[in-house]
């Protein structure tokens, strides 16, 4: 006999929670700089529910980059912001529950030292 989702009531292979937490999620994306001044894309806001690993994996593989899974956050190495917010929308994100922070964006212009 197949197994029994424990939030739903559905066999494993039936089960919606993921469906259901995809929709009730706010997802934040934002802009950091590292070290030597690199870039990177920070996802965070998902729920337990959500498969992190997977979606990291997913993610960078169609933003053909590099990148970590850190305390339940995707980092992207480079900006990626705005092809992960078209990725997560394509993947079924409600696109007002998915939050790009304007406000690094506008300043990722790299500063460079006077010689």
């Amino acid at each position: 006999m197949a197994e029994v989702c424990p939030k739903c009531g559905l066999p494993n292979e039936l089960c919606v929670c993921e469906e259901i937490a995809i929709e009730d999620q706010q997802i934040k994306i934002s802009l950091a700089r590292r070290r030597f001044g690199k870039l990177i894309t920070i996802v965070e806001g998902f729920d337990k529910d959500i498969d992190v690993k997977e979606l990291g994996k997913e993610l960078k593989s169609r933003c053909a980059c590099g990148g970590t899974i850190k305390d339940n956050k995707i980092e992207l190495q480079g900006d990626h912001s705005k092809k992960v917010k078209l990725t997560l929308i394509d993947m079924g994100y409600p696109p007002e529950m998915v939050d790009l922070d304007e406000s690094c964006s506008a300043n990722r212009k790299r500063r460079r030292r006077n010689r």
